[in-house]
Protein backbone atom coordinates (compact mmCIF):
# COMPACT_ATOMS: atom_id res chain seq x y z
CA UNK A 1 0.00 0.00 0.00
CA UNK A 2 1.36 3.40 -1.02
CA UNK A 3 2.24 5.85 1.72
CA UNK A 4 -0.41 8.53 2.10
CA UNK A 5 0.73 12.13 1.85
CA UNK A 6 -0.46 15.59 2.76
CA UNK A 7 -4.22 16.00 2.92
CA UNK A 8 -4.85 12.33 2.10
CA UNK A 9 -2.82 11.42 5.19
CA UNK A 10 -4.76 13.91 7.34
CA UNK A 11 -8.17 12.79 6.05
CA UNK A 12 -7.67 9.01 6.05
CA UNK A 13 -5.03 8.18 8.67
CA UNK A 14 -5.62 11.04 11.10
CA UNK A 15 -9.39 11.00 10.38
CA UNK A 16 -9.45 14.79 9.87
CA UNK A 17 -8.30 15.41 13.44
CA UNK A 18 -8.96 18.95 14.63
CA UNK A 19 -8.36 18.60 18.39
CA UNK A 20 -4.74 17.68 19.08
CA UNK A 21 -2.80 17.01 22.31
CA UNK A 22 0.76 18.31 22.03
CA UNK A 23 3.96 16.34 22.59
CA UNK A 24 4.97 17.16 26.18
CA UNK A 25 8.12 15.85 27.85
CA UNK A 26 7.18 13.51 30.73
CA UNK A 27 3.54 14.63 30.43
CA UNK A 28 1.88 13.21 27.30
CA UNK A 29 2.36 9.60 28.40
CA UNK A 30 -0.14 6.84 27.58
CA UNK A 31 -2.43 7.36 30.61
CA UNK A 32 -2.76 11.08 29.95
CA UNK A 33 -3.32 10.54 26.24
CA UNK A 34 -6.13 8.09 26.96
CA UNK A 35 -7.75 10.48 29.43
CA UNK A 36 -7.57 13.30 26.86
CA UNK A 37 -9.06 11.08 24.14
CA UNK A 38 -12.00 10.25 26.42
CA UNK A 39 -12.68 13.97 26.64
CA UNK A 40 -12.54 15.05 23.02
CA UNK A 41 -8.94 14.80 21.82
CA UNK A 42 -8.78 13.25 18.34
CA UNK A 43 -4.99 12.98 17.88
CA UNK A 44 -2.15 12.69 20.37
CA UNK A 45 1.64 12.90 20.23
CA UNK A 46 4.08 10.96 22.37
CA UNK A 47 6.43 12.92 24.60
CA UNK A 48 9.53 14.14 22.76
CA UNK A 49 11.99 11.22 22.55
CA UNK A 50 15.74 11.58 22.12
CA UNK A 51 16.65 9.88 18.83
CA UNK A 52 20.19 8.93 19.80
CA UNK A 53 19.12 7.37 23.10
CA UNK A 54 16.21 5.61 21.37
CA UNK A 55 18.64 3.96 18.92
CA UNK A 56 21.17 2.74 21.48
CA UNK A 57 18.99 1.86 24.49
CA UNK A 58 16.48 -0.99 24.21
CA UNK A 59 15.01 -0.24 27.66
CA UNK A 60 14.38 3.37 26.63
CA UNK A 61 12.46 2.11 23.58
CA UNK A 62 10.36 -0.25 25.69
CA UNK A 63 9.58 2.25 28.44
CA UNK A 64 8.71 5.14 26.14
CA UNK A 65 6.98 3.50 23.18
CA UNK A 66 6.88 -0.29 22.89
CA UNK A 67 5.23 -0.88 26.29
CA UNK A 68 2.63 1.80 25.59
CA UNK A 69 1.02 0.16 22.56
CA UNK A 70 -2.76 0.37 22.93
CA UNK A 71 -5.57 0.08 20.39
CA UNK A 72 -7.43 3.00 21.98
CA UNK A 73 -4.37 5.21 21.54
CA UNK A 74 -4.63 5.84 17.79
CA UNK A 75 -4.01 7.83 15.72
CA UNK A 76 -0.64 8.54 17.34
CA UNK A 77 2.42 10.50 16.20
CA UNK A 78 5.84 9.78 17.71
CA UNK A 79 8.09 12.82 18.09
CA UNK A 80 11.89 12.79 18.11
CA UNK A 81 14.52 15.42 18.71
CA UNK A 82 17.65 14.91 16.60
CA UNK A 83 20.42 16.76 14.80
CA UNK A 84 21.87 13.95 12.65
CA UNK A 85 20.01 12.66 9.57
CA UNK A 86 21.21 9.05 9.92
CA UNK A 87 20.50 8.82 13.66
CA UNK A 88 17.05 10.35 13.16
CA UNK A 89 16.31 7.84 10.39
CA UNK A 90 17.46 4.88 12.53
CA UNK A 91 15.24 5.99 15.43
CA UNK A 92 12.28 6.57 13.12
CA UNK A 93 12.69 3.11 11.53
CA UNK A 94 12.58 1.53 14.99
CA UNK A 95 9.40 3.45 15.86
CA UNK A 96 7.40 3.50 12.62
CA UNK A 97 5.54 0.24 13.27
CA UNK A 98 4.12 1.58 16.55
CA UNK A 99 2.62 4.87 15.33
CA UNK A 100 0.98 6.62 12.38
CA UNK A 101 3.68 9.21 11.65
CA UNK A 102 7.08 10.45 12.82
CA UNK A 103 7.46 14.07 13.92
CA UNK A 104 10.71 16.05 14.02
CA UNK A 105 10.86 18.48 16.95
CA UNK A 106 12.05 21.87 15.70
CA UNK A 107 10.30 23.90 18.39
CA UNK A 108 11.76 23.09 21.83
CA UNK A 109 13.27 26.35 23.21
CA UNK A 110 14.59 25.02 26.54
CA UNK A 111 18.21 25.19 27.67
CA UNK A 112 18.60 21.41 27.43
CA UNK A 113 17.76 21.69 23.71
CA UNK A 114 20.36 24.43 23.31
CA UNK A 115 23.04 22.30 24.98
CA UNK A 116 22.05 19.25 22.93
CA UNK A 117 21.74 21.32 19.75
CA UNK A 118 18.24 20.27 18.73
CA UNK A 119 14.71 21.66 18.73
CA UNK A 120 14.35 25.31 17.79
CA UNK A 121 18.14 25.72 17.91
CA UNK A 122 18.33 24.04 14.49
CA UNK A 123 16.04 26.74 13.11
CA UNK A 124 18.78 28.44 11.07
CA UNK A 125 20.37 25.26 9.68
CA UNK A 126 18.11 24.83 6.68
CA UNK A 127 20.49 22.60 4.70
CA UNK A 128 20.71 20.10 7.59
CA UNK A 129 16.94 20.14 8.17
CA UNK A 130 16.24 19.67 4.46
CA UNK A 131 18.49 16.60 4.48
CA UNK A 132 16.90 15.14 7.63
CA UNK A 133 13.33 15.53 6.37
CA UNK A 134 14.12 14.37 2.83
CA UNK A 135 15.93 11.23 4.01
CA UNK A 136 13.10 10.31 6.41
CA UNK A 137 10.46 10.92 3.74
CA UNK A 138 12.30 8.63 1.31
CA UNK A 139 13.01 5.75 3.69
CA UNK A 140 10.06 5.57 6.11
CA UNK A 141 6.82 3.69 5.57
CA UNK A 142 4.89 6.38 7.48
CA UNK A 143 4.73 10.15 6.81
CA UNK A 144 7.20 12.63 8.28
CA UNK A 145 5.81 15.74 10.03
CA UNK A 146 7.46 18.74 11.71
CA UNK A 147 6.67 21.06 14.61
CA UNK A 148 8.27 24.50 14.36
CA UNK A 149 8.38 27.92 15.99
CA UNK A 150 8.16 31.13 13.98
CA UNK A 151 10.81 33.72 13.15
CA UNK A 152 10.09 37.36 13.95
CA UNK A 153 9.69 38.03 10.23
CA UNK A 154 6.56 36.56 8.66
CA UNK A 155 8.27 36.23 5.26
CA UNK A 156 11.17 34.21 6.69
CA UNK A 157 8.73 31.95 8.55
CA UNK A 158 6.87 31.30 5.30
CA UNK A 159 10.10 30.44 3.44
CA UNK A 160 11.09 28.12 6.30
CA UNK A 161 7.76 26.28 6.08
CA UNK A 162 8.00 26.01 2.30
CA UNK A 163 11.50 24.56 2.56
CA UNK A 164 10.27 21.83 4.93
CA UNK A 165 7.30 21.09 2.65
CA UNK A 166 9.58 20.77 -0.39
CA UNK A 167 11.87 18.42 1.57
CA UNK A 168 8.97 16.04 2.22
CA UNK A 169 7.14 17.20 5.34
CA UNK A 170 3.52 16.02 5.09
CA UNK A 171 2.00 17.99 7.99
CA UNK A 172 3.27 21.08 9.76
CA UNK A 173 2.51 22.27 13.27
CA UNK A 174 3.29 25.96 13.76
CA UNK A 175 3.75 27.30 17.29
CA UNK A 176 3.15 31.03 16.89
CA UNK A 177 5.95 32.07 19.25
CA UNK A 178 9.61 32.79 18.57
CA UNK A 179 12.63 31.04 20.03
CA UNK A 180 12.93 33.67 22.79
CA UNK A 181 9.27 33.58 23.86
CA UNK A 182 9.47 31.21 26.82
CA UNK A 183 9.15 31.26 30.62
CA UNK A 184 8.45 34.77 31.90
CA UNK A 185 8.79 36.09 28.34
CA UNK A 186 6.21 33.72 26.83
CA UNK A 187 3.80 36.43 25.70
CA UNK A 188 1.09 35.98 23.07
CA UNK A 189 1.45 33.63 20.11
CA UNK A 190 1.11 35.21 16.66
CA UNK A 191 -1.77 33.76 14.70
CA UNK A 192 -0.79 36.08 11.83
CA UNK A 193 2.37 34.02 11.27
CA UNK A 194 0.32 30.80 11.33
CA UNK A 195 -2.22 32.22 8.88
CA UNK A 196 0.55 33.25 6.48
CA UNK A 197 2.10 29.77 6.59
CA UNK A 198 -1.27 28.11 6.03
CA UNK A 199 -1.83 30.19 2.89
CA UNK A 200 1.67 29.50 1.55
CA UNK A 201 1.85 25.68 1.81
CA UNK A 202 -0.14 22.84 0.29
CA UNK A 203 -0.04 20.48 3.27
CA UNK A 204 -2.20 20.39 6.42
CA UNK A 205 -1.23 22.84 9.17
CA UNK A 206 -1.92 22.67 12.90
CA UNK A 207 -1.84 25.81 15.03
CA UNK A 208 -0.33 25.94 18.51
CA UNK A 209 -0.50 28.79 21.01
CA UNK A 210 -3.11 30.83 22.94
CA UNK A 211 -5.48 27.86 23.37
CA UNK A 212 -7.22 27.88 26.76
CA UNK A 213 -10.86 27.11 25.94
CA UNK A 214 -12.82 25.41 23.17
CA UNK A 215 -13.91 28.84 21.96
CA UNK A 216 -10.21 29.65 21.33
CA UNK A 217 -9.95 26.52 19.17
CA UNK A 218 -12.92 27.52 17.04
CA UNK A 219 -11.74 31.13 16.74
CA UNK A 220 -8.21 30.02 15.77
CA UNK A 221 -9.49 27.73 13.01
CA UNK A 222 -11.74 30.50 11.70
CA UNK A 223 -9.03 33.20 11.76
CA UNK A 224 -6.09 31.16 10.43
CA UNK A 225 -7.73 28.52 8.25
CA UNK A 226 -5.72 25.68 9.81
CA UNK A 227 -6.86 22.07 9.76
CA UNK A 228 -6.43 21.50 13.50
CA UNK A 229 -5.39 23.09 16.77
CA UNK A 230 -2.88 21.72 19.26
CA UNK A 231 -3.02 22.36 23.00
CA UNK A 232 -0.32 21.76 25.60
CA UNK A 233 -0.66 23.84 28.78
CA UNK A 234 -4.40 24.30 28.37
CA UNK A 235 -4.82 20.52 28.15
CA UNK A 236 -2.69 19.93 31.26
CA UNK A 237 -4.92 22.18 33.38
CA UNK A 238 -8.17 20.96 31.82
CA UNK A 239 -8.08 17.64 29.91
CA UNK A 240 -11.76 18.20 29.05
CA UNK A 241 -10.89 21.39 27.14
CA UNK A 242 -11.87 19.91 23.76
CA UNK A 243 -15.29 18.96 25.16
CA UNK A 244 -15.96 22.58 25.94
CA UNK A 245 -16.57 21.98 29.64
CA UNK A 246 -14.80 22.73 32.92
CA UNK A 247 -15.46 19.86 35.35
CA UNK A 248 -14.49 19.80 39.05
CA UNK A 249 -10.78 19.05 39.38
CA UNK A 250 -11.32 15.92 41.48
CA UNK A 251 -13.33 14.28 38.68
CA UNK A 252 -10.42 14.59 36.26
CA UNK A 253 -7.85 13.67 38.94
CA UNK A 254 -9.72 10.52 40.00
CA UNK A 255 -10.36 9.42 36.43
CA UNK A 256 -6.69 9.93 35.56
CA UNK A 257 -5.57 7.88 38.57
CA UNK A 258 -7.91 5.09 37.49
CA UNK A 259 -6.39 5.08 34.00
CA UNK A 260 -2.90 4.97 35.53
CA UNK A 261 -3.89 1.86 37.51
CA UNK A 262 -5.47 0.30 34.44
CA UNK A 263 -2.45 0.85 32.18
CA UNK A 264 0.70 0.38 34.28
CA UNK A 265 3.50 1.07 34.60
CA UNK A 266 3.45 4.87 34.82
CA UNK A 267 6.35 6.79 36.33
CA UNK A 268 5.34 8.30 39.67
CA UNK A 269 6.91 11.67 38.83
CA UNK A 270 4.61 11.97 35.79
CA UNK A 271 1.52 11.34 37.94
CA UNK A 272 2.67 13.82 40.58
CA UNK A 273 3.30 16.49 37.94
CA UNK A 274 -0.19 16.02 36.48
CA UNK A 275 -1.83 16.34 39.89
CA UNK A 276 0.14 19.52 40.57
CA UNK A 277 -1.16 20.97 37.29
CA UNK A 278 -4.77 19.90 37.86
CA UNK A 279 -4.88 21.12 41.46
CA UNK A 280 -2.73 24.20 40.76
CA UNK A 281 -5.23 26.85 41.87
CA UNK A 282 -6.41 24.90 44.93
CA UNK A 283 -2.85 24.25 46.09
CA UNK A 284 -2.25 28.01 46.28
CA UNK A 285 -4.75 27.98 49.16
CA UNK A 286 -4.06 24.63 50.83
CA UNK A 287 -0.29 24.92 51.12
CA UNK A 288 0.01 22.09 53.66
CA UNK A 289 -1.35 19.60 51.15
CA UNK A 290 0.96 21.03 48.52
CA UNK A 291 3.90 20.00 50.69
CA UNK A 292 2.29 16.60 51.28
CA UNK A 293 1.77 16.04 47.55
CA UNK A 294 5.45 16.74 46.95
CA UNK A 295 6.60 14.26 49.62
CA UNK A 296 4.51 11.10 49.14
CA UNK A 297 6.31 8.18 47.50
CA UNK A 298 3.49 5.92 46.26
CA UNK A 299 0.56 6.08 43.88
CA UNK A 300 -1.77 5.39 46.81
CA UNK A 301 -0.22 8.32 48.67
CA UNK A 302 -0.83 10.65 45.73
CA UNK A 303 -4.43 9.43 45.49
CA UNK A 304 -4.92 10.05 49.21
CA UNK A 305 -3.70 13.67 48.97
CA UNK A 306 -5.98 14.23 45.98
CA UNK A 307 -8.87 12.83 48.03
CA UNK A 308 -8.07 15.22 50.91
CA UNK A 309 -8.11 18.13 48.48
CA UNK A 310 -11.51 16.99 47.19
CA UNK A 311 -12.95 16.79 50.71
CA UNK A 312 -11.70 20.28 51.57
CA UNK A 313 -13.21 21.70 48.38
CA UNK A 314 -16.52 19.99 49.06
CA UNK A 315 -16.53 21.45 52.58
CA UNK A 316 -16.07 24.92 51.09
CA UNK A 317 -18.92 24.29 48.65
CA UNK A 318 -21.17 23.12 51.51
CA UNK A 319 -20.41 26.36 53.35
CA UNK A 320 -21.44 28.38 50.29
CA UNK A 321 -18.02 29.73 49.41
CA UNK A 322 -18.50 29.41 45.63
CA UNK A 323 -18.85 33.15 45.11
CA UNK A 324 -16.09 34.01 47.61
CA UNK A 325 -13.54 31.81 45.88
CA UNK A 326 -13.76 33.66 42.56
CA UNK A 327 -10.81 35.76 43.48
CA UNK A 328 -7.30 36.21 42.17
CA UNK A 329 -8.66 36.85 38.67
CA UNK A 330 -10.03 33.31 38.28
CA UNK A 331 -13.18 32.99 36.15
CA UNK A 332 -14.36 30.00 38.23
CA UNK A 333 -13.86 28.79 41.82
CA UNK A 334 -10.42 27.26 42.34
CA UNK A 335 -11.79 23.69 42.39
CA UNK A 336 -12.95 23.93 38.76
CA UNK A 337 -10.60 22.93 35.89
CA UNK A 338 -9.44 26.14 34.26
CA UNK A 339 -6.29 27.46 32.58
CA UNK A 340 -3.38 29.04 34.33
CA UNK A 341 -2.99 32.51 32.86
CA UNK A 342 0.44 34.12 33.09
CA UNK A 343 0.27 37.78 34.16
CA UNK A 344 0.74 40.05 31.11
CA UNK A 345 4.20 41.47 30.50
CA UNK A 346 4.77 44.94 31.88
CA UNK A 347 1.85 44.81 34.29
CA UNK A 348 2.13 45.50 37.99
CA UNK A 349 1.10 41.92 38.69
CA UNK A 350 3.94 40.67 36.52
CA UNK A 351 6.43 42.86 38.32
CA UNK A 352 5.27 41.49 41.63
CA UNK A 353 5.47 37.88 40.51
CA UNK A 354 8.92 38.20 38.94
CA UNK A 355 10.43 40.43 41.57
CA UNK A 356 13.71 39.07 42.90
CA UNK A 357 13.83 37.99 46.53
CA UNK A 358 15.09 40.75 48.79
CA UNK A 359 18.51 40.36 50.37
CA UNK A 360 18.49 38.77 53.82
CA UNK A 361 18.58 40.92 56.89
CA UNK A 362 21.89 41.12 58.71
CA UNK A 363 20.74 38.53 61.25
CA UNK A 364 19.83 36.09 58.44
CA UNK A 365 16.48 35.05 59.93
CA UNK A 366 14.78 31.93 58.59
CA UNK A 367 11.85 33.99 57.22
CA UNK A 368 14.12 35.77 54.75
CA UNK A 369 16.40 32.87 53.82
CA UNK A 370 15.97 30.86 50.65
CA UNK A 371 14.90 27.23 50.97
CA UNK A 372 18.42 26.10 50.15
CA UNK A 373 19.92 28.26 52.90
CA UNK A 374 17.27 27.10 55.36
CA UNK A 375 18.35 23.52 54.70
CA UNK A 376 21.95 24.46 55.36
CA UNK A 377 20.90 26.24 58.56
CA UNK A 378 19.02 23.10 59.72
CA UNK A 379 22.20 21.04 59.26
CA UNK A 380 24.40 23.67 60.88
CA UNK A 381 22.54 26.03 63.27
CA UNK A 382 25.64 28.23 63.57
CA UNK A 383 25.85 28.81 59.82
CA UNK A 384 26.16 32.52 59.06
CA UNK A 385 24.81 33.95 55.81
CA UNK A 386 25.44 37.63 56.50
CA UNK A 387 27.78 38.98 53.76
CA UNK A 388 29.32 41.57 56.12
CA UNK A 389 30.30 38.91 58.66
CA UNK A 390 31.76 36.42 56.23
CA UNK A 391 35.56 36.08 56.50
CA UNK A 392 37.46 38.05 53.87
CA UNK A 393 40.19 36.27 51.93
CA UNK A 394 43.13 37.82 50.15
CA UNK A 395 42.87 36.82 46.51
CA UNK A 396 45.54 35.16 44.40
CA UNK A 397 47.28 37.71 42.15
CA UNK A 398 46.83 35.48 39.11
CA UNK A 399 43.50 33.63 39.25
CA UNK A 400 41.40 35.27 41.96
CA UNK A 401 41.11 32.21 44.21
CA UNK A 402 41.97 32.63 47.92
CA UNK A 403 45.71 33.13 48.47
CA UNK A 404 47.69 30.46 50.32
CA UNK A 405 48.37 31.46 53.93
CA UNK A 406 52.12 30.83 53.66
CA UNK A 407 52.76 31.76 50.04
CA UNK A 408 55.35 34.53 49.71
CA UNK A 409 54.23 35.25 46.14
CA UNK A 410 50.59 36.06 47.08
CA UNK A 411 49.35 33.12 45.04
CA UNK A 412 46.92 30.28 45.61
CA UNK A 413 48.23 26.75 46.08
CA UNK A 414 47.88 25.83 42.40
CA UNK A 415 49.51 28.98 41.00
CA UNK A 416 52.29 28.80 43.60
CA UNK A 417 53.09 25.23 42.56
CA UNK A 418 53.36 26.24 38.88
CA UNK A 419 55.53 29.28 39.61
CA UNK A 420 57.90 27.42 41.90
CA UNK A 421 58.30 24.62 39.37
CA UNK A 422 58.84 26.85 36.31
CA UNK A 423 61.14 29.39 37.98
CA UNK A 424 62.85 27.00 40.45
CA UNK A 425 61.78 29.42 43.17
CA UNK A 426 61.47 28.57 46.85
CA UNK A 427 58.24 29.07 48.75
CA UNK A 428 57.49 27.63 52.22
CA UNK A 429 53.98 26.53 51.10
CA UNK A 430 55.26 24.77 47.99
CA UNK A 431 58.15 23.14 49.86
CA UNK A 432 55.58 21.58 52.19
CA UNK A 433 53.49 20.35 49.23
CA UNK A 434 56.54 18.87 47.51
CA UNK A 435 57.72 17.13 50.68
CA UNK A 436 54.30 15.50 51.16
CA UNK A 437 54.15 14.51 47.48
CA UNK A 438 57.63 12.99 47.59
CA UNK A 439 56.78 10.90 50.64
CA UNK A 440 53.50 9.62 49.30
CA UNK A 441 54.12 9.36 45.56
CA UNK A 442 57.91 8.75 45.42
CA UNK A 443 58.19 11.42 42.74
CA UNK A 444 61.63 11.48 41.11
CA UNK A 445 61.27 14.71 39.21
CA UNK A 446 64.72 16.47 39.15
CA UNK A 447 63.24 19.52 40.85
CA UNK A 448 61.93 17.40 43.73
CA UNK A 449 65.38 15.87 44.11
CA UNK A 450 66.86 19.36 44.50
CA UNK A 451 64.44 19.99 47.35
Amino acid sequence: MAKLQGFDFWKNTLKEARFVVAPMVDQSELAWRLLSRRHGAQLCYTPMLHAQVFVRDANYRKENLYNEVCEEDRPLITQFCANDPEVFLQAALLAQDYCDAIDLNLGCPQMIAKRGHYGVFLQDEWELLEKMVRLANEKLSVPITCKIRVFKEVEKTVRYAQMLEKAGCQLLTVHGRTKDQKGAMTGIASWEHIKAVRKAVNIPVFANGNIQHLSDVERCIQETGVQGVMSAEGNLHNPALFEGCSPPVWEMAEEYLEVVKQYPPCTLSYVRAHLFKLWHHTLQIHQDLREELAKVKTLEGLADVSKQLRLRCQEEIAKGKDAEEKKGGLPFPHWICQPYVRPPQGSEVKKTVCQKRALEDSDGTADTLSKNKQKKRSRNPNKNFCPEQKPKYIKCDQCGNPKGNKCVFNLCRGCCKKKAYKEVADCPMYLKVCTESTKSLHCYDPFYVLL
